[in-house]
């Protein structure tokens, strides 16, 4: 699988967890190069609070792209250590 946004592969892995219909990749299949901060965080009434980064690519700003739970309940165990995409991010 392939994370891809703005004509550019920010994330790619084979082993993709598919929860709530967004696949979550292993963190270090995250191309740290494209990634920047963001203090924006949401919470899942089952998976916990998620944090974010935003994309940076070709100077352009993708704000919050990226979310992980860094510590997730019980239940989303499977989701620890990795990343999902969303807001533009083509993920095939």
């Amino acid at each position: 699988m392939k994370a891809i946004w703005n004509n550019t592969v920010i994330a790619e892995s084979e082993d993709t967890v598919l929860v709530d219909g967004n696949h979550y990749f292993p963190e270090d299949s995250l191309k740290r190069e494209f990634t920047t901060f963001s203090n924006h965080k949401t919470s899942c009434s089952w998976k916990g609070q998620a944090s974010y980064y935003s994309l940076l690519v070709k100077g352009e700003l993708n704000a919050d792209a990226v979310w992980f739970y860094p510590d997730p309940k019980p239940e989303a165990q499977s989701v620890k250590g990795r990343v999902a995409f969303w807001k533009g991010v083509t993920v095939q």
